[in-house]
This record gives structure tokens, sequence and C-alpha cells, in this order.
């Protein structure tokens, strides 16, 4: 399954070719899966985030990048309902989140979120891992649970570790477990919060290829990374944070490669893709 990024990339590519033109015309023309509007956060007197505002389109993949302390942990947990914003709107679809009477439980099926730490109760197979909250959170029965489950496993290449534990995985195979229970509610959005921080570089690779199969089968993903190689390869676009506000927002050759911005350049020196 361990594969280098560029293998990654040029499978997404090879994948992807037949259907970029469809799926271009249908970002092009579909309303967006996230809008941010003028989003603000504070945190007592530090304001965090600043009036951020952008959109998703369908099939994008886009990178969230920026210094610690530029806003990125929390505008995903304000998208992920974690954290209320001050004021602004953030839309999914045609629901705003931001809404006090929205509900939240139906709004958290419709996104999937994956994490650093795996967060897999070690005390639970890996099928049950995996089932619990679309059993226990969405009311999903036993059996639909299973079925949906065995079919992502088998997916992702898991469907042998299913009665496995999680201390008998791999870093890598544990991630590929947590995205599997992201998808299990088949989420509008997919958040990736950093889950290449805990793997090694061979391991890095592997997550690279899921997300890149992702993309290809038309999963709408917001990633948060300090793994500049990984957004430059697998992100549309990227939006870069700085002191809370949007520093640039464009494509990877356009923030990371060709940018005039003396801080963006500064930032970007120091890694290199």
């Amino acid at each position: 399954m361990n594969m280098t990024m560029s293998e990654a990339l040029t499978k997404k590519e090879t994948t992807v070719n037949d259907s970029h033109a469809q799926q271009t015309s249908n970002t092009t023309t579909s309303k967006p899966v996230l809008r941010l509007d003028d989003v603000r956060k504070s945190f007592g007197s530090t304001q965090v985030l600043k009036g951020i505002s952008f959109d998703i389109n369908p099939h994008e993949v886009v990178a969230l990048l920026g210094p610690s302390g530029s806003g990125k942990s929390t505008l995903m947990k304000c998208v992920n309902l974690l954290e209320q914003v001050d004021d602004g709107q953030i839309w999914l679809g045609d629901t705003d989140i931001t809404d006090p009477r929205a509900n939240q439980d139906q709004i958290r099926s419709r996104i999937g979120v994956v994490f650093q730490q795996f967060n897999l109760f070690p005390h639970m197979s890996v099928l049950k891992n995996v089932t619990l909250a679309a059993i226990k959170v969405h009311h999903w029965d036993k059996d639909r649970a299973r079925t949906r489950a065995l079919e992502l496993l088998d997916r992702i290449g898991m469907r042998n570790k299913a009665d496995a534990y999680p201390d008998q995985l791999s870093g890598g195979q544990q991630q590929r477990v947590a995205i599997a229970r992201a998808l299990m509610t088949d989420p509008e959005l997919l958040l990736l919060d950093e889950i290449t921080s805990a793997l090694d570089p061979m391991l890095v690779g592997e997550v690279l290829h899921m997300v890149a199969e992702l993309k290809s089968q038309g999963t709408t993903i917001l990633m948060a990374t300090h793994e500049m190689s990984f957004a430059h390869e697998a992100a549309d676009r990227i939006v870069l944070l700085r002191n809370g506000v949007i520093a640039e927002n464009g494509t990877p050759r356009e923030v990371m490669d060709e940018s005039t911005n003396p801080e963006t350049r500064e930032f970007f020196a120091h890694f290199r893709h």
C-alpha cells in the first residue's frame, strides 16, 4: 500500500484525467460545498480570526496553511462546530451551520473529520471503531453500519483487519481506519486536521495516496497541514493564513512558487517541495 508522494500524484492525475472536464464544469456551475463569510473568533481580548471568507467548491481539495498561531486550528474547529464563531457565517451547502437553531448532530453527519491523533478506542476492534458513531450518534442499525463499514474497509485495503485492535496496526493503518470512520455517513465535506504530522515519510505517502483516491471519487476536502510537499502535490488550492487573515488564496503554484509577497516567500523558503 505504501507509495511515494510522486507516485500517488501520478496515480491521481491518471485517475482524474477522464472526469476532470466534467468535474470542472460541475465546480463552476454548482453551489459551494462550504462557504465562509467574514468569520471572526476571539478568545478573551485576542482576536484569532479577523474576517475569513472563502468558498470550497465540489470536488476541490483545499489546503489550509500558515505558521503556528495563524488561526488554522481555530478555523477548523469552527467548521466542525467545536467552537462557535463570534461573527460571520459558515454555510454547508444551503445550511447556515452557525445559526444556533441548526441541528448540530445532523450537520456533523454531513462533515467527516480526521485528526492528527487517530483517536481510535484501544479496547475496540477496527470494525467497532468504524461503526460506533454511526450507531450511537446517528442511530444507524447495526446491520447497516456493519455493511457500510466493511465496504469502506475493503475500499481502503483494511477489510482483513476488521477484527484487529489498534495496537496491532501501524500508524498509517490506524489513520486509514480513522478516514474510513469519517466516511461512514458519506459526508459532503471531509476535514483533515494535520493527519500526516504523526507519520513517518513513507506513511505520509500512503495517506497522500488515499487523499488522491478520495478526490478522484469526488470527495470535497479541507485539510490543515504543515506538510508543504503534501499540500503542493495533493491540493487544488491553497488558503494561506497569517495573523488571522487570508494572506493568499490560489493554486499551489501561484501561492507557493510564484507569490511576490515577501512574507509569503519567506514562509515557504523554509520548506522544500
